[in-house]
């Protein structure tokens, strides 16, 4: 039973490095883009923060994802993550970033219509209206950064070189954070089709303890980074070049921006804080840290007159947010098909 649920959660696996090849792009592109950090050492801080994040922090989104549509079958569950990480491997072989969130969401959809099991419609909306703010919010975030730091840094008069070390600095810990957040929001995605069925017992080394869901999560974190080391160069390079040029200082403002978007869609904790204080909350639900980078050059860009924007590579990405949900669904859909009556394998249980 174990080794056969091992052969299902391979396609969460391939879904996890998809995520890894195509998402931290958006974290570290820019900086690989302006040359402030070499890939291999934006490879390692992204291993292993996304690492922590998803064992630490994956619990929230994770609940939401689950209640959209419950996959109640392992064959089930393999099938709706290979559709995502199809999906996703796709946009990443025309060098496109694109979102595993939306993925998962157009994946687990088909499996509800194939299982003819009703979709969740209020957490649908949940999740499409986090979709829906995560690249405005992103583009006010950015702008506000923007003004703030650049007040900052005329009012403190730094040397040239002292301000290119601390933005070299910023890009490292906004990095860090960033890729904590991602890992926190996005490991529903690779593994959450998973966690009911998840075969592990609870493992403790000295004082900590880890739960089956944990373990999970840290394989999932593991595919994320073999992802990243393997295949996201190209990508990163779309991201820190091809949208629009950025100067270092810009970078370290699309970063923030798009750490703090992804930490506001994941965080438990802020969002006890708000509700305790009788603030409205953002949702934990998985955003796009594509809609949240795109949002923050874009928000930057229309700062500066458009005029340094790639309009062109930017409609191709904001067309393929669309696009990638619904070839989800249909792969997600026909594959069921063809893994029940091929294979006769259970992929529903009515």
């Amino acid at each position: 039973m174990d080794f056969m649920y091992f052969i299902f959660l391979s396609s969460g696996l391939f879904l996890g490095w998809s995520l890894g090849a195509n998402d931290v792009s958006n974290i570290f592109g820019a900086a690989v883009g302006t040359k402030m950090l070499k890939f291999k050492t934006a490879a390692l801080i992204a291993s292993v923060f996304i690492t922590l994040g998803a064992v630490f922090g994956g619990s929230g989104t994770t609940a939401t994802l689950s209640s959209l549509g419950e996959v109640n079958a392992i064959a089930g569950s393999f099938m709706v993550a290979l559709s995502a990480a199809l999906s996703v491997y796709f946009m990443a072989k025309t060098g496109l970033t694109t979102s595993t969130s939306q993925a998962i969401v157009g994946a687990i959809i088909g499996w509800n219509l194939y299982a003819k099991k009703a979709t969740n419609t209020a957490v649908l909306l949940k999740i499409i209206s986090g979709w829906a703010v995560c690249p405005f919010l992103s583009a006010f975030i950015a702008v506000l950064l923007y003004f703030i730091l650049k007040c900052i840094l005329n009012k403190m008069h730094i040397h040239m070189l002292m301000q290119h070390q601390l933005l070299r600095v910023g890009l490292v810990l906004s990095g860090a954070f960033c890729t904590y957040a991602l890992g926190a929001n996005n490991i529903a995605n690779v593994m959450g089709v998973f966690v009911q069925t998840a075969p592990f017992r609870t493992l403790c080394i000295g004082n900590l303890s880890f739960s089956p869901m944990q373990i999970l999560f840290f394989l999932g974190a593991v595919a994320i980074s073999s992802g990243v080391f393997t295949y996201s160069q190209r990508v990163m390079l779309t991201v820190g070049k091809n949208v629009m040029r950025m100067s270092p200082f810009v970078a370290l403002i699309v970063v923030l921006s798009q750490a703090l978007v992804l930490f506001a869609f994941s965080s438990s904790g802020l969002r006890n804080t708000l509700h305790a204080v009788g603030l409205p909350a953002f949702p934990l639900v998985p955003v796009s840290s594509t809609q949240a980078v795109i949002g923050a050059i874009l928000g930057i860009g229309l700062l500066k007159g458009g005029r340094s924007v790639n309009w062109s590579i930017t409609a191709r990405i904001i067309a393929g947010w669309f696009t990638t949900p619904v070839m989800s669904m249909i792969i997600c859909f026909m594959c069921l098909f063809f893994l029940q009556n091929v294979f006769n394998l259970t992929v529903f249980i009515p």
